[in-house]
């Protein structure tokens, strides 16, 4: 993405337009799935995924400025750059955003997340979130056990899951730990 100080909810392309490849994203460390979020109670690849991951603890929430408290402090807080020691899951219900993340040059790279995408963030990964120009998402966080909050915000290069993570960066080639799910 370019380095403009826009709007933070537009795309941000660079000029020309690059595209990253998924192969890029896993290298990073980041698993996507495209799940049916019309009918997620029931969706048989959704509870493999939470199954096999050891995904416990769901919610949903709704961020846009109707439904959610002090809603420009907390979206103002989502786009600080910050890591945390668990995976960050989110699937996308409805609506859409943004998850900015670091590439192995500290260059911002943007995922699109729409309806029906399903991501999940590597521990110890920088990263920070904004929706879109549509101003809406309702997602659901996912978490193993009980969900853990606590975003720290760069520099935390001292923490072990961000020492954890640069490791397996070094150490992984393109390899991925995904789920089969269609």
């Amino acid at each position: 993405m370019d380095d403009s100080q826009e709007d933070q909810r537009l795309p941000h392309h660079r000029e020309p337009k690059e595209f990253i490849p998924l192969e890029k994203l896993s290298e990073l460390g980041i698993i996507s799935w495209r799940l049916n979020p019309d009918n997620w109670e029931k969706d048989e690849n959704l509870k493999k995924i939470r199954e096999a991951r050891g995904y416990t603890y769901m919610d949903i929430c709704d961020v846009c400025p109707e439904k959610l408290p002090n809603y420009e402090t907390k979206i103002k807080n989502f786009f600080e750059e910050h890591l945390h020691t668990d995976e960050e899951i989110r699937y996308c219900l409805e609506g859409s955003g943004y998850f900015d993340v670091r590439d192995e040059n500290d260059q911002w790279i943007r995922v699109a997340v729409k309806k029906g995408g399903m991501i999940v963030l590597p521990a110890g990964m920088y990263h920070r979130f904004t929706l879109d120009s549509d101003n809406y998402i309702k997602a659901m966080r996912l978490f193993v056990g009980e969900p853990v909050w606590t975003p720290y915000n760069r520099p935390h290069d001292h923490l072990p899951a961000r020492k954890e993570y640069l490791d397996k960066l070094v150490k992984t080639e393109g390899g991925n730990q995904a789920v089969e799910a269609h």
